[in-house]
């Protein structure tokens, strides 16, 4: 599986890209192609083009949770494919996976929206919709996680927002959220976005789903923002446990966390530009 990041906080240096804060990565696996989040602008289709590679051939988009800076790309992408079929051009129709409340509206009371501008309805003309809680296969090494258990009682303790579906409008936990999980030869990859659920809580649930407790990487947020003493404590103890070969945390995870996980595994920079590469 080759990984390339599209979009991240940062960009690696002498790599000249567009960075925000935001997740885009495009995951090539044999001949399929996976797009996974969107980042908050047309930055993800802006160095997509620069590194030579055509979004609009995706197979998969991936959509780990409904928040602004992984979903508002996507208004984008629908632009480039009607831009096509308006040419007549030939136009692939990719699935989109995602948990069903992706498309419910977000908002914080006073600031406004923060979920996804896209409806189901308008996603449903380019996409084949997947909206499932239970783990979905998109290759046989490469699976969506669904909803994440919360097993433990140190992570996804607090709301952000309020979200209204049809008439009910309750606090946000952000069930939705989702990553993905890759079975390479030496164990498990996590490919998250923001990690709400918890990334222990995450990685729990793909040893399950994959039925193998060797970690090689995790790669996305890990939703460590000024965590309590208590949280990042019991994180840094689960990965001391686990033992990954590496660790690529980024995006919502702040500088403090990122010393804190240094202490127990090899922790590597991530930048637009970055490719990975795990063996099958």
């Amino acid at each position: 599986m080759k990984l390339t990041v599209l979009v991240d906080n940062n960009t690696l240096i002498d790599h000249y890209f567009l960075a925000e804060p935001g997740v885009s990565y495009y995951i090539e696996i044999e001949e399929k192609k996976v797009l996974f989040d969107t980042g908050y602008s047309d930055v993800f289709m802006k160095n997509a083009a620069k590194m030579g590679i055509d979004l609009l051939d995706t197979d998969t988009v991936v959509l780990s949770h409904a928040h602004l800076d992984h979903t508002w790309g996507l208004q984008h992408l629908i632009q480039a494919y009607a831009e096509r079929q308006f040419e007549n051009r030939p136009t692939k129709r990719p699935t989109l996976i995602a948990h069903p409340s992706v498309f419910d509206r977000r908002f914080i009371p006073g600031l406004g929206n923060i979920g996804c501008l896209i409806s189901e309805e308008t996603a449903s003309q380019y996409f084949d919709l997947q909206l499932t809680r239970q783990p979905q296969w998109l290759h046989p090494n490469l699976v969506f996680l669904g909803e994440i258990e919360r097993e433990n009682d140190f992570e996804a303790c607090y709301p952000i927002g309020r979200i209204r579906h049809d008439d009910t409008e309750t606090d946000d936990f952000l069930l939705d959220d989702s990553s993905l999980a890759y079975k390479s030869s030496q164990g498990l990859v996590i490919v998250a976005g923001c990690a709400h659920a918890g990334i222990c809580n995450t990685v729990t649930q793909a040893m399950r789903v994959c039925d193998d407790s060797r970690l090689v990487d995790i790669i996305g947020g890990f939703h460590l923002l000024e965590p309590t003493e208590r949280q990042l404590r019991n994180t840094v103890e689960h990965m001391a446990k686990w033992r990954p070969l590496a660790l690529h945390a980024c995006h919502c995870t702040d500088l403090k966390s990122r010393l804190a996980l240094s202490k127990v595994a090899d922790l590597q920079e991530v930048g637009v530009g970055l490719e990975l590469i795990y063996e099958g």
